[in-house]
């Protein structure tokens, strides 16, 4: 039974391909509450895939409510219940790339989808012209429009006035957990961990941050880009009046990396 003096959650936000969910889990690993709701697939022509990011926070937003519900439902006030929701983990679709204006926090684009292939083009172009041996020593991925930076740069390139801007510091890339962690501090974090980052085909292996000569290479104003923090560790606080209490996010990561740890795989051949 539920008992306000003694139970604590965390409250896990599971936001996918096709629907955003969010979990409480008691101390004991148990599920006390779960909601889920799907969201619109846009396939604007062959190959294009798209999501209303506007939509997928509305979701996910409704279904961390739709969890504290549940949890006052079983015995306390909402603030109670939210008081004793120690931390929010976000765990994301890969890749999908989000690009809004800082201050009104609108997206100015639909967010392209990790499976979208219009920038297939691009990477053959690069492939032409000998760079894929470098993104791979230094990203450990393959040349291919699944990873963010081609769309990021599509976006910059075909959004009208979207490069200016960008390179003006008014627009913000992110991650589906950029744009999750954006909305949920009320714009004041603008942030991704390593797991995200990595499927950026931005990041540096080696330095764990941005590289300067990838950033070149795509066109990517750094301006634009969100800090690379750690996967695990308080970022920063949703706004009160989202779930009745600031909450502290406290855990980041994208989905097939939460999975490997969800099955304690933690060492190499695990």
């Amino acid at each position: 039974h539920y008992s306000s003096a003694t139970m604590s959650y965390l409250l896990a936000l599971d936001q996918g391909t096709t629907s955003s969910r969010a979990i409480a889990f008691d101390r004991q690993g148990r599920v006390a509450a779960v909601a889920q709701r799907e969201f619109t697939q846009h396939f604007p022509q062959p190959g294009w895939v798209e999501h209303d990011a506007s939509e997928i926070w509305t979701t996910q937003l409704a279904v961390a409510r739709e969890c504290v519900r549940k949890l006052t439902l079983a015995g306390a006030s909402k603030s109670r219940v939210a008081t004793n929701i120690v931390a929010i983990g976000i765990t994301n679709q890969r890749e999908t790339t989000v690009l809004w204006d800082r201050a009104t926090g609108q997206p100015v684009a639909p967010a392209i989808v990790w499976q979208d292939r219009r920038t297939t083009a691009r990477c053959e172009q690069l492939r032409r012209q000998g760079k894929a041996a470098l993104i791979q020593r230094k990203t450990g991925l393959v040349l291919d429009a699944y990873f963010s930076a081609t769309k990021l740069e599509w976006l910059l390139d075909q959004v009208p006035g979207a490069r200016t801007r960008a390179e003006a510091g008014e627009l913000a890339f992110g991650t589906i957990d950029s744009w999750l962690v954006y909305k949920l501090t009320g714009g004041r974090v603008h942030a991704t961990d390593p797991s995200n980052a990595a499927r950026t085909m931005l990041m540096n292996l080696g330095t764990l941050d941005w590289d300067a000569e990838l950033l070149r290479l795509f066109r990517v104003p750094r301006a634009v880009l969100p800090a690379i923090v750690p996967s695990c560790g308080v970022l920063g606080e949703t706004s009160a009046e989202l779930l009745g209490a600031p909450l502290p996010i406290a855990g980041l990561a994208g989905d097939q990396q939460a999975a490997t740890f969800g099955q304690a795989c933690f060492a190499p051949g695990m």
